[in-house]
This record gives C-alpha cells, structure tokens and sequence, in this order.
C-alpha cells in the first residue's frame, strides 16, 4: 500500500539547511496498525504530514498503491487526499465557524456526495460515536473528549482506507484517551490502515507493529 525509499525532507532558513528526514524507508501493508514512535522534534508528524500528501519531501521516492505520487499535481494530490486518508490531530482542528454535523460533512461535500446522504451518513456516525443530539453543537460547546471523537466520524466519513493521527490523545484526560485508542483499534479491526504518531509508549500496545524514528531514520521496533 506504503512505499517509501530514501525519503529526504530538509527545511532551508538564514542560510542553514536543516534535514529533519534522512534516507528513510518504510513500507506499509494494507490492514496495519502502526504506531511511528519517537521524541519530540524527531521528524515522526514531518512524516506523517508527507504520508497523507499535507507535505511534500524534497528528496526520495513515495508510492502509493504503486502510484507514484510526488510526480502527481496539486489537483491530483487532493483528489488522493480525499479519497484516501482521513486525518485525526492532536488539537482536533475542527471548523469553529460550523456546528459539528456540517464539520462531519465537509470531506464529504468535497467527494460530491449529495447533502441528504452525507447528513444521514454523519448522524449515523455521530450516533455510533455516542455523539448523538450533539450534532447541532458547535466545537467550543464541546468536551476534549466529544471533540476528539467528532474529528474521528469526520475522519472516517468517507470510509477512509488509510487513518492518520498524530497525537491523538495528546490533549484529552486518561479515560477519554482509552475511548479513542480503542475506537481506532476498532475501525483497523474493520479494515481501515491505521497509522498514529505519539511519543508515548504505553499507546504502542494497540498497534501491530511500531516504528521509531531516530537521527530522521525508521526503525522496527519490536513489541510487547
């Protein structure tokens, strides 16, 4: 599904160049559950921003499903963005503006899916999110937890075959953290590719495989 080969990702300023990627390889099956692991600053969301098409690297080579996708245009990386992944972030980046259906829609409405199929798809997510009568709440009504757990319906609204999350417990109590490991354990369970960013290695446990980040290289980690 993943590919990668001696991916570079460097940043230029004041005339120093910075490589926060070196040379990294990494493949990826359909159906994983990987935890990319490793200390703050390591290059561990760099990576996860270029594997879900948010970035792009300045060296290397990245296929997926055997395309290569760093020669693909802007118009094409966002059709892949929208078919392919859904995106869970640390600090929920949910729209203020839109109450917490139409934020669910939004992915939706850019797949052309019509308004009354893609309401009764976000309610019925929400619902499964124990989110039900919420929906016409907006973000800042919300809970961390309630918000967490609406940026994952939104994520997966458009059956989403590769999940990403970087940090996705990173703001919420111990309780609320358990209910979103154990709803992505869940939806790797159905099928969906998940691959979460943290620097907690006690999250490690509901993955499959991890993969830690050291001097802007992957390494296997083995688990316990």
């Amino acid at each position: 599904m993943i590919s990668i080969r001696q991916l570079d990702k460097k940043y230029y300023g004041k005339g120093v160049q910075t490589a926060v990627l070196d040379q990294l390889s990494l493949e990826i099956g359909q159906g994983e559950f990987v935890c990319i692991l490793g200390k703050s600053g390591c290059g561990k969301t760099t990576l996860l921003n270029i594997l879900g098409l948010l970035d792009y690297a300045t060296g290397g080579e990245y296929e997926l499903d055997g395309v290569n996708v760093m020669n693909l245009s802007r118009k094409q990386l966002a059709k892949y963005r929208n078919q392919k992944f859904g995106f869970i972030f640390q600090e929920y980046h949910l729209i203020s503006e839109l109450n917490i259906l139409e934020n669910v829609c939004v992915p939706m409405g850019y797949a052309g899916i019509g308004k009354k199929e893609r309401e009764k798809r976000a309610l019925e997510l929400l619902e499964n999110l124990n989110l039900a009568g919420k929906e016409n709440k907006y973000p800042v009504q919300l809970s961390g937890g309630e918000k967490q757990r609406a940026a994952i319906a939104r994520a997966i609204a458009n059956n989403a075959e590769i999940i990403l999350a970087d940090e996705p417990t990173g703001s919420l109590d111990p309780q609320n953290g358990i209910i979103v490991m154990e709803k992505l354990k869940e939806l790797n369970r159905q099928g969906a590719t998940v691959i979460m960013v943290t620097h907690d290695v006690e999250l490690c446990r509901y993955g499959s495989r991890v993969i830690e980040i050291i001097k802007g290289r992957a390494y296997d980690r083995k688990t316990t």
